[in-house]
C-alpha cells in the first residue's frame, strides 16, 4: 500500500502533478444484484483513498494521498487447505457470502506479495451494513471476524513491522489491527473508485494462475517480498493480473529505478485507464484495433475485445458515521499540471451514465454494434491477408456481440423473475 512514510520530496511531486478534489462524484448506482446475475464472473480493480485514523484508539495506520489499489475476483475462492494465500475457482455450492475474494498487496508481508479475504461484503464493508455506524465495538468485532477467517494463514510479516506494536499486545492481534481498511474492511477508512470487468471462465483461470504464480517464489521464505512504490507496488499486481486475462500489455516490475520513476502505475490513474480501455476503444475502426497488439491478440485467443458491454465504474464513500477514521480523505492523480488529462477524464466518466449504469451501458453498446454492422456492410475489405483475416474474425465477433447484448437487455427486463429462480450459491 501507499504509506505516509513515502519520501517527502516524492510525495510533494505527486501532489504538484495532480492533487484532485475530494469525493465529488455520484455514488454507486445499485447495479449489484442485476450485475452478478448477468455477469457472474467479473474482476474489479479499485483505487482506494488515503487512510486517516483518528487519534486515541488503536494503532495509527494513517497513510498518504497516493492511496492504495485492491483487486476483487467474483466466484473465486481462497484455498484454505493450502494454508497460504492461494486461489481456486469456487466449488459448486459455495455460500454466496464467500463466493469471491478481495486481494491486497501490503509492504508488511515478507513471504507473500498479496493476501486474499473471503467474501465481497466482508472485504469491502467488514461485515458492517452500509449506513450503519462504525463504532469502536463494530471495529473490534470485525477484527475478530477477520481472525476467525484466518486471512493471514501462512503469512509472515517483516520483523520491523512489530517495532510499532504497543507493549503487551499480542502479535497476531497486531497483524489484524494494522491491516484494517487496507487488506480487509476497505470502507471503514477509504473511499473507493472501482472499474468492474466481466471475464470468461478461461480468462479467470489465467488470472488465477498468474496471481498464484506471483506468490509462489515467496512461499518457502527463501525469497523475501519487498514492496516498492516505483518498482513493485499494489497497482502493478492488479494491472498485470488483467494483462494475464488479455486486457492489455503487462507493466514490468523491478525495472531500473530511473526508468521506473517515470513510468509506474498509480491507483487513481489506473482506475481511469481501465474504464477507458474497457469502454472507449474505437470499435468502428478495425484497422486501429488491429494495430493494438493486445486487442488483436485477445480477439484471436479469447474471441473478445477489451471494450465490451458490462464494464462499469463505481464510486463508493467510506463509512461516514465513523468513530475510528477521519472521513475527509483524498486520492491524487499522477498528472500533467497544465493538461490535467486524468482529472478531466475521471470527471467525464462520472458525468455519463453509460459508464456507471448497467442499462445505459447496454443501450450504448447495442446502438454501437448496430452502427458498426451497418458500416461493415458497405466498407471495402482490407488489402493485406493478415488484416483481412482479422477483419473476418472481427465481423463475426460484432455479430455475436450484437446478439449477446440484445439477450442481456431482454434478461434485464425479466430480472425479477430470473432472480427468483436463480441459485444464489457460488461456483460455475
Amino acid at each position: 500500500m501507499w504509506r505516509g512514510r513515502l519520501p517527502c520530496v516524492f510525495a510533494a511531486l505527486l501532489c504538484l502533478l495532480g492533487c484532485s478534489a475530494r469525493f465529488d462524484v455520484p455514488e454507486a448506482s445499485g447495479n449489484e444484484g442485476a450485475y452478478s446475475i448477468l455477469y457472474p464472473l467479473y474482476v474489479e480493480l479499485c483505487a482506494v483513498s488515503q487512510i486517516k485514523k483518528k487519534p486515541g484508539f488503536g494503532v495509527d495506520t494513517s497513510g498518504g494521498p497516493g492511496g492504495h489499489t485492491v483487486f476483487y475476483l467474483n466466484r473465486v475462492c481462497r484455498d484454505r487447505d493450502a494454508h497460504y494465500p492461494t486461489l481456486v475457482m469456487c466449488a459448486p455450492g459455495t455460500p454466496e457470502d464467500e463466493a469471491g475474494v478481495g486481494l491486497s498487496v501490503n509492504a508488511h508481508f515478507q513471504n507473500a506479495n498479496w493476501v486474499a479475504t473471503d467474501g465481497r461484503d466482508f472485504f469491502f464493508n467488514g461485515g458492517v451494513k452500509p449506513g450503519a455506524p462504525l463504532t469502536h465495538a463494530a471495529y473490534a468485532q470485525t477484527q475478530r471476524m477477520a481472525e476467525a477467517k484466518n486471512i493471514y494463514d501462512g503469512v509472515i510479516f517483516h520483523p520491523e513491522v512489530f517495532d510499532e506494536m504497543p507493549p503487551g499486545m499480542d502479535r497476531r492481534d497486531f497483524m489484524y489491527e494494522v491491516s484494517v481498511a487496507t487488506d480487509y474492511a476497505i470502507a471503514f477508512g477509504r473511499d473507493r473508485f472501482c472499474g468492474r470487468v466481466p471475464v470468461t471462465r478461461a480468462q479467470m483461470v489465467k488470472i488465477i494462475d498468474y496471481l498464484n504464480g506471483v506468490n509462489a517464489p515467496y512461499r518457502d521464505g527463501k525469497t523475501e517480498f519487498r514492496w516498492n512504490v516505483l518498482e513493485n507496488n499494489c497497482t502493478h499486481l492488479a494491472h498485470n493480473a488483467l494483462a494475464a486475462g488479455g486486457l492489455w500489455d503487462e507493466w514490468p516490475v523491478d525495472r531500473f529505478i530511473l526508468v521506473a520513476a517515470f513510468d509506474f502505475p498509480v491507483p487513481k490513474n489506473e482506475f481511469v485507464n481501465l474504464v477507458r480501455r474497457t469502454n472507449d476503444l474505437d470499435l468502428a475502426d478495425p484497422s486501429a484495433l488491429y494495430a493494438d497488439e493486445s486487442a488483436r491478440r485477445m480477439l484471436a485467443t479469447e474471441g473478445r475485445l477489451p471494450t465490451e458491454p458490462g464494464s462499469l465504474a463505481e464510486a463508493v464513500r467510506m463509512n461516514q458515521h465513523n468513530d475510528i477514521y477521519d472521513t475527509d480523505v483524498n486520492l491524487i492523480f499522477y498528472d500533467e499540471p497544465i493538461a490535467d488529462r486524468y482529472n478531466r477524464r475521471f470527471h467525464a466518466i462520472f458525468a455519463d451514465p453509460r459508464y456507471t449504469d448497467l442499462r445505459a451501458n447496454l443501450d450504448y453498446f447495442a446502438a454501437l454494434y448496430a452502427k458498426v454492422k451497418a458500416e461493415l456492410a458497405t466498407e471495402a475489405r482490407a488489402s493485406t491477408a493478415d488484416l483481412g483475416a482479422f477483419e473476418t474474425r472481427y465481423a463475426r465477433y460484432i455479430d455475436r456481440q450484437a446478439a449477446d447484448v440484445r439477450a442481456k437487455m431482454q434478461a434485464l427486463d425479466r430480472l425479477p423473475a430470473i432472480a427468483a429462480t436463480t441459485p444464489r450459491a457460488g461456483g460455475l
